[in-house]
């Protein structure tokens, strides 16, 4: 699985279709094939996509903003569960480019420590409902 590293690979990627939501993650996706037979309605469209994911196969980026998560060691630790998760949901994901955004923050009343093992379990557990609603047709 490769990782996006760009600001234009994210853009891209935010440009495309949003998959599947949860309470706070959004899931995103753009695919990098063209049509079965080669030939390309929109040469604009797929041309950067070319471009920017030269090898094929599966890529994902996590966004996780300062805005929603505060706290660096906190943002860490949501970027670190989406890639855990991500490589266990690997084999069922299409060959595309996809992108983990958190939407809104998780409440600090709720859960005092950056890193607790509530919180921990409680990204997990949303993150996994978010991949399973992605593969599911």
């Amino acid at each position: 699985m490769q990782r996006l590293q760009t600001r234009s690979q994210f853009q891209a990627v935010l440009a495309g279709t949003t998959v599947a939501r949860t309470v706070h993650f959004a899931f995103h996706r753009v695919a990098l094939d063209g049509p079965a037979d080669g030939t390309d309605l929109n040469p604009s469209s797929a041309a950067p996509s070319k471009a920017l994911f030269v090898v094929p196969g599966v890529w994902l980026g996590a966004m996780v903003p300062k805005r929603w998560a505060k706290r660096a060691v906190t943002r860490n630790m949501i970027k670190r569960q989406i890639f855990a998760v991500g490589a266990g949901f690997e084999p069922r994901l299409p060959r595309s480019a996809h992108l983990i955004r958190l939407r809104s923050g998780f409440d600090r009343a709720q859960y005092t420590s950056a890193t607790s093992d509530a919180l921990k379990a409680a990204v997990r557990s949303e993150l996994q409902q978010l991949f399973v609603r992605a593969v599911t047709p």
